[in-house]
């Protein structure tokens, strides 16, 4: 898919003090964004790993605009915005799942490692399965 959608309902132990979902935790759904967007695009992270790559992540950026709170359901829209041949860069929109209000947008640039974490080029069932969309929210606005 051009842009996957993964659900997660927000847990009592992702809150602060504050009673909003602690920021890092916006980081852990980034993961199962973008895990799940490569499992719909027909590969699991698993099998990147078994093949002897592995994605990590070299640079990340969130922008919270609205609070999540407790017993929220939160869907995480996850895109491809760019690939290279060692890089690849995901979008995020976190969004309300009822009322549609956009909670935080993201990045993330993961760098393309082989087994012994030294730079690699992508392989071609990546750069197959992953195609490069406009994002179709602004992550900057």
């Amino acid at each position: 898919p051009d842009v996957s959608e993964t659900l997660v309902r927000v847990n009592y132990s992702e809150t602060d003090q504050m009673g909003v979902v602690y920021h890092a935790r916006y980081l852990v759904w980034l993961d199962i964004a973008r895990t799940e967007h490569l499992r719909l695009a027909g590969m699991s992270y698993r099998e990147l790993e078994e093949a002897g790559l592995r994605l990590a992540v070299s640079e990340v950026a969130v922008r919270y605009r609205r609070p999540a709170r407790y017993d929220d359901r939160v869907r995480i829209r996850c895109w491809v915005r760019d690939l290279a041949s060692r890089r690849i860069d995901f979008g995020y929109a976190v969004e309300h799942a009822e009322e549609g209000r956009l909670l935080a947008t993201a990045f993330t640039s993961l760098m393309a490692l082989d087994r012994s974490m030294n730079l690699t080029r992508m392989p071609d069932a990546v750069r197959r399965a992953m195609r490069a969309i406009p994002d179709p929210v602004s992550l900057h606005g």
